[in-house]
């Protein structure tokens, strides 16, 4: 190496030489590279599939990549925490072969090495790449999934031979995947404490829904335009007033030339407020004098950001506008929390229930109800890419807007049209009615035929049996003579 050097404190150490600042370089370099890994598999697990599926309809570069990922994240994922740990560690053998060279006492060195790399890990590497990461999700991820699939395709099997050597040491099954934290683990740890009644049922599924929440775009909740109460902006506090105690609503949109043009929201306490005045006239007291301001949000937003936007910014109503500049519907915190803890009424609410069964064959659901939940209920596949409800479903096979009584039959199911509801007439109710199995056919044929036979297979006169026939019994209990006619 080099030679010796005095410090000020009496202790010799040796000169700094070439191969010391090589290593110091190299280290450093791998520290970077960790942190790369370390934002590429924070975004990777931090982006939604539903914002996936929007970056490839935009024809963003590198969607495409995004998407495949994203199909398989552990394959990929595994992958980079591999490379990540590796990165880490060379550099803290790089180090301490740096302080080990540097320092005559070997525990001082091994013990500063130690002491630098856990605070340059933990900032570097821990702290920064992920943060960037989860908040420029969408951005890094597109950037990453190309980088992230070109090493998988050469390291790949690294990581699965790494996965399955660690499985055969490991008693018991082991994960064909890897025991890696995620989303999905996260999800059968919760279905785990389920089936061992560390939780309930109904907390299980406000678990899944928080998770899904992420997942969810402002479009999957708002109220839609066509169902939207509304008022203009020259009508009186007391024509308001008198809207908000019909609808029972609360909060009213305000609108100027037409629906798309919404420029406030009225709130019933300001109307009572505005009404209770002794200067109240009114005459001349109008909406657009008392309506706040409205807030707009796109309907490509995530629920979870809208949540935490309208909670900071303490609003309640948002209004949903569509790619167009139109107004799509509108959104509230109630509408929020319903997709994590269910339906919530009030003592006014006298909603329709969203599933109703009929019959053994017939199932009655509301216009709205999510047509995935259909196929899901009845095990089939319906083409719905351009729709979301039943009631949008009845109306692109149909090709016009439905009517009670329209009927239509997809993939095995008859969908009718029941009931028109709403100041526009448009469908409330569907029926949907699947064919009867064999069985259920065989079923229902021997039930008519036993409904309708004789009961002289046991010897006795039929129930209901034609003039002449004389019950068995009288009615104090004693039998009675057969008389022929």
């Amino acid at each position: 190496m080099g030679g010796l050097a005095a410090t000020g404190c009496g202790q010799w150490r040796r000169a700094v030489t070439g191969w010391d600042v090589v290593l110091a370089v190299v280290a450093g370099f791998l520290v970077v590279l960790a942190a790369l890994l370390a934002g590429m598999d924070a975004a990777l697990s931090r982006v939604s599939r539903v914002r996936v599926e929007e970056l490839v309809r935009e024809q963003r570069r590198g969607a495409r990549q995004l998407q495949t990922v994203v199909a398989d994240p552990p394959r990929y994922l595994n992958l980079l925490l591999l490379l990540r740990i590796a990165g880490e560690l060379a550099a803290t053998v790089a180090v301490a072969a740096v302080f080990l060279d540097l320092r005559p006492v070997r525990w001082q060195a091994l013990l500063l090495a130690a002491g630098v790399m856990t605070l340059v890990s933990y900032v570097v590497v821990g702290v920064a790449p992920r943060t960037i990461g989860q908040q420029q999700a969408p951005r890094v991820a597109l950037r990453a999934a190309g980088i992230t699939m070109a090493l998988t395709r050469v390291l790949g099997p690294l990581a699965r031979l790494l996965i399955v050597v660690g499985n055969a040491l490991t008693p018991g099954k082991g994960f064909r995947e890897g025991p890696f934290a995620s989303e999905a683990e996260l999800r059968d740890l919760v279905d785990l404490a389920e089936e061992r009644q560390v939780i309930e049922h109904d907390e299980r599924q406000m678990i899944h829904s928080v998770f899904e929440l992420g997942d969810t775009l402002v479009r999957g909740v708002m109220v839609p335009r066509t169902d939207m109460v509304f008022i203009e902006r020259d009508k009186t506090v007391r024509q308001a007033l008198a809207l908000a105690l019909r609808s029972g609503f609360s909060r009213i949109p305000v609108v100027g030339e037409n629906v798309d043009d919404v420029i406030g929201i009225v709130y019933l306490k300001d109307l009572v407020r505005r009404s209770q005045e002794p200067r109240y006239i009114d005459g001349r007291d109008v909406v657009e004098e008392i309506m706040r301001s409205p807030s707009f949000v796109p309907e490509s937003k995530p629920v979870d950001e809208l949540l935490k936007e309208m909670q900071a910014q303490q609003i309640h109503m948002a209004i949903v506008i569509d790619e167009y500049g139109g107004t799509a519907g509108l959104v509230t915190i109630e509408d929020i929390l319903e997709e994590i803890v269910g339906e919530i009424a009030d003592e006014y609410d006298q909603e329709t229930p969203p599933v109703e069964q009929v019959d053994e064959c017939t199932t009655r659901v509301t216009a709205r109800f999510p047509v995935d939940e259909v196929a899901a209920m009845y095990d089939v596949e319906l083409d719905s890419d351009d729709v979301e409800t039943v009631g949008g479903l009845l109306a692109s096979a149909l090709g016009r807007v439905p009517i009670p009584g329209a009927t239509v039959t997809l993939r095995g199911l008859t969908f009718t049209a029941e009931s028109a509801t709403g100041r526009r007439n448009q469908i409330g109710t569907v029926l949907i009615t699947r064919p009867m199995t064999p069985d259920e056919a065989r079923d229902e044929a021997r039930d008519q035929i036993s409904d309708g036979a004789p009961d002289r297979v046991r010897g006795q006169e039929p129930t209901g049996a034609p003039v002449g026939a004389v019950p068995a019994e009288n009615r104090l209990g004693e039998p009675v003579r057969e008389r022929a006619v």
